[in-house]
């Protein structure tokens, strides 16, 4: 393949990041989602590539979790979007949660998902804790989902939500749910 040259349409891009926005709105459809497609696998391999992960989930599993057991809310490290969850079980039909969903998919079954290391908690209360990394990737949507489990049913207590703008998590919205309405 022959050597491209991108100088000029960088150096625009580097002194007026706007020059994006109209490079986009210049482009068809079918190139658009090319190159969305390719801005989310180099943004993918470059935090697969960045950060030390097993650093990264160990510092995760140190403050990521409240005294209730329940994890604490998302946030950015090293380039990746840490998310803490977990269950504390009281019995098999009781327990507290807190997950966080992406684009509407539980973390761990969302495409985003870079990696998830779960450990058991035994004891009095029984259950796990886990810590996922998520690229940082302009615009994914994220929800801290709170829940509580009685007799069998879910019912969401919590949800915070998060957008990623310019490589930042930013919280949009935060509301209570009461038991009339939750179930996750």
């Amino acid at each position: 393949m022959a050597t491209r040259r991108f100088g000029t349409l960088l150096r625009h891009l580097r002194e007026d990041p706007e020059t994006a926005r109209e490079l986009a709105e210049r482009l068809s459809d079918e190139l658009l989602v090319h190159l969305t497609a390719a801005l989310h696998e180099e943004t993918r391999r470059r935090a697969m590539e960045s950060g030390d992960q097993d650093a990264v989930i160990a510092h995760a599993f140190e403050l990521g979790f409240g005294r209730d057991g329940l994890a604490v809310q998302p946030w950015v490290e090293a380039g990746f979007v840490v998310c803490p969850g977990g269950m504390v079980a009281k019995n098999r039909a009781s327990h507290r949660c807190q997950f966080v969903s992406v684009d509407d998919t539980w973390i761990w079954e969302s495409p985003h998902l870079l990696r998830e290391d779960k450990r058991s908690t035994p004891g009095a209360e029984d259950g796990f804790r886990a810590v996922a990394l998520l690229p940082l990737t302009e615009g994914l949507a994220l929800d801290a989902v709170r829940a509580r489990m009685r007799q069998g049913q879910h019912q969401v207590e919590r949800v915070v939500s998060y957008e990623i703008r310019k490589g930042q998590l930013i919280e949009v919205a935060q509301r209570e749910v009461s038991a009339a309405r939750g179930g996750h």
